[in-house]
């Protein structure tokens, strides 16, 4: 019997801007996987997700911004990551009551001024990493799932059913560089997974 799944990995590199992602994301994937680049079977999904079909039994994701891309990666389960560079969001308290839960633009407009942009940015990363890993992304609706912040922490309190169980949602913040925040979101379908904890970059995700 096989035990928790372990949890996934994560990196970042530079990304000129206009220059397509995958061709660099499959490179970093290749050296973590022990291949090489033309050896990995990249599709997409009909919803444009990344699949990783060889080697078999493993997910990846990426996201870029500001000239940084993450990937992750990981073995048994879906991963989903979201990066986004930080600066002033002057209508991050409008678009929360625009596409957030209730309780969650609530839970903004009761932030501190210089909290609002960042805590928006958490939310947001959070949301895509784990609707990403579901594989639809934001066009599932970024108000079908629900976080609460515990002690600082994000967790996912209730989504919709066809996003599972909101207890066997793995979600990990990340700084994936200076100026930059992040999400990595998994999930394992047949089994427990490993908690979430704090990792730095080409780091597995290990309490």
């Amino acid at each position: 019997m096989q035990g928790p799944a372990p949890p996934p990995c994560w990196g970042t590199l530079p990304l000129e801007p206009g220059r397509p992602a995958e061709p660099v994301a499959r490179r970093w994937l290749a050296a973590r996987l022990g291949c090489e680049p033309e050896g990995l079977r990249l599709d997409r999904s009909a919803h444009g997700r990344p699949v990783l079909e060889l080697p078999a039994g493993w997910d990846c994701n990426w996201s870029h911004s500001g000239g940084l891309l993450a990937v992750v990666l990981g073995e048994r389960m879906r991963v989903g990551i979201d990066i986004e560079r930080e600066r002033p969001r002057p209508r991050a308290l409008e678009l929360a009551r625009r596409f957030f839960t209730p309780a969650e633009a609530d839970w903004l407009a009761a932030c501190g001024p210089e909290d609002v942009s960042r805590d928006f940015l958490r939310l947001w990363c959070a949301k895509e990493a784990v609707l990403k890993a579901h594989g639809r992304g934001l066009a599932f609706g970024l108000d079908r799932l629900g976080f609460r912040n515990e002690g600082g922490r994000l967790c996912l309190a209730a989504c919709d059913p066809a996003l599972g169980d909101p207890e066997a949602w793995q979600v990990l913040e990340i700084r994936p560089a200076s100026g930059f925040l992040g999400t990595v979101a998994w999930i394992h379908p047949d089994g427990p997974a490993a908690p979430a904890g704090e990792a730095g970059p080409g780091h597995t995700a290990r309490p």
